[in-house]
């Protein structure tokens, strides 16, 4: 545990490790005080791609937490700058929500439902059969399927619900076409999260409530990883996996010495 709080950077998942929905999880305030007073470099690094920064951040405030905006990172702007820097200005079919199309604004990248260079999928409540006909038609017509998310499902305070990856898979099946996705476990996004912090990989820690997504995203970019069973995965399921956490923990709370 000593070695974990000395770690000068904190990349932390938000749905399952800070909150269930609307609803903060135990230790939370606690854990970002001790960040803010230990003078931590950290980011709220999510695989939903439903909401601006500013968003979580004011849902944040709502649960009681005072966050700066700079300090979240989201699947959206992650794949709105994969899909800018391979392919500026192109265009775009989306089904997901306002965070995603935002993020795909800022960056010049055009909605277009009759021939995008791209099919891009995140979560949503809009999520309907008209729209996945469209989006494997327009991927049969040659657009790329881009999924912004890895996550088969996330917790919510009803439960475990389906997530991006369960959305993408009727398009995948359909036309034979592999998406690629661009949040956790993907690099990509475990690099760019380590350059804002501007801390090394060696210094930083990756804490998860995913061993998929979350543990082997933080191993394979070699930070250090504490799983969190506040979430998804639990004690057994982590038995499953090839690879192990270096520490599991109740929650966030149990790091504030």
């Amino acid at each position: 545990m000593e070695q974990l709080r000395k770690a000068k950077g904190f990349i932390c998942d938000m749905d399952g490790v800070i909150y269930h929905g609307n609803k903060i999880l135990p230790g939370v305030k606690e854990f970002v005080e001790w960040l803010y007073r230990e003078s931590k470099q950290f980011l709220f690094l999510t695989n939903n791609s439903g909401k601006t920064p500013k968003e979580l951040q004011e849902k944040l405030a709502r649960m009681g937490l005072e966050v700066d905006e700079h300090h979240f990172y989201t699947s959206a702007l992650a794949t709105a700058e994969f899909i800018s820097r391979q392919s500026p200005g192109a265009h775009v079919f989306v089904i997901g929500e306002p965070g995603l199309y935002n993020a795909l604004y800022e960056k010049g990248i055009t909605l277009d439902d009759t021939s995008p260079d791209y099919v891009v999928i995140g979560e949503s409540s809009s999520y309907n059969y008209d729209n996945i006909c469209k989006a494997v038609h327009h991927v049969q017509n040659g657009a790329r399927l881009i999924g912004t998310n890895y996550d088969l499902t996330g917790p919510t305070e009803q439960g475990i619900m389906p997530a991006c990856r369960a959305f993408v898979k009727p398009i995948e099946l359909v036309t034979g076409k592999e998406a690629y996705y661009i949040g956790k476990p993907n690099p990509l996004m475990m690099r760019t999260g380590l350059n804002m912090l501007g801390v090394h990989s060696q210094e930083a820690v990756m804490i998860g409530d995913r061993m998929d997504t979350d543990i082997v995203a933080g191993i394979e970019s070699g930070l250090d990883t504490a799983l969190v069973l506040s979430g998804v995965s639990t004690r057994e399921t982590v038995k499953l996996f090839p690879y192990r956490p270096r520490l599991i923990l109740n929650g966030v709370g149990d790091i504030p010495d």
